[in-house]
Parts: structure tokens; sequence; C-alpha cells
């Protein structure tokens, strides 16, 4: 007997925040395991993509004290876009970013993942697109201790 995990969400427009929508098309992607929907916002027209993966099983991430919480797309993009605020980064490029740290995680075909993991992928895709997102991510994530350890950080970004 085979189990599949599904998760609901309500798909808020990004607009509005309005959660009723039509679908215009669907597309299978990926080998025709995930699904890629245009849709439209029944209130303000707005026309956005969302994506459906389906998962086998939930892929949990072990935190620094130990902790097991279920991994959380939401979380990535919530990270990518405190590091990109008020940076010349379009959407689409840090939404692109945000999908090939998603595959990668999928790929690797673990039940659970070291958050480390997931901090050293969104690390190199933002040193990809904008130096000042990925210092702002990495200074947080590294926990810097002192300026000297943000100097050093900032320096080995100049001698690449």
């Amino acid at each position: 007997m085979h189990f599949h995990y599904i998760r609901k969400y309500l798909v808020k427009c990004p607009d509005c925040n309005n959660v009723d929508s039509k679908v215009i098309d669907s597309r299978s992607i990926h080998d025709s395991s995930s699904v890629r929907r245009r849709r439209a916002c029944s209130n303000c027209g707005f026309r956005y993509t969302t994506y459906e993966y389906i998962l086998k099983y939930p892929i949990m991430i072990i935190k620094k004290n130990g902790d097991r919480e279920e991994f959380e797309r939401e979380k990535i993009e919530k990270s990518f876009h405190i590091a990109c605020n008020k940076r010349p980064i379009s959407e689409s490029i840090i939404q692109e970013s945000i999908k090939l740290i998603e595959e990668k995680i999928l790929s690797l075909n673990k039940m659970e993942i070291d958050s480390k993991n997931i901090g050293e992928m969104i690390m190199k895709e933002l040193k990809k697109i904008d130096n000042i997102a990925y210092i702002r991510f990495a200074s947080v994530y590294r926990e810097f201790k002192d300026v000297g350890e943000f100097q050093s950080h900032i320096l080995g970004l100049k001698n690449n």
C-alpha cells in the first residue's frame, strides 16, 4: 500500500490576498510529477502562477537544536525576500533560485535534511545573484560574533 503526502494550501492572490481564483491553464512539468497552473484572481483579475507537487513522504528539516520540522518552501522564500529587500533583483530571478533549491532538496530523496545544508544552498544561490543579499543572509546564518568576522567574509567576496 502506498501513501502519498499532500498538503493543501489556500492560494492567495499576490496582489489582493483574495483566495478565490480560476485556473486559466494547467501543464505537467518535471516528467508529470508536478503541475504548473496559471490562475486569475476572481476579485481583481491579477494573473499569477502556482505549482503543485506530490510528495511521497514529508521531508523533515533537522534544526540546529535537534528539533525536526516539516520542510516549508515558504521559509526559503521569506529568507530570500528579506535578503533581497530593496535590491535590484526581479521576482522571477528570486523564484527561479528558490525553485532550484527546492529541486535540489527533492532530488536528494532523503526523508530528513540538516538545516545547515539548506542554509548553504541558499547562500550559494544568493551569491550568484547579488553580493549584498548574500552578505545579509550570511550575517544572520553564520552568526558573526564581531565586526572582524564580518569584514573577513566581505574580503573573501572581493577576492573571488
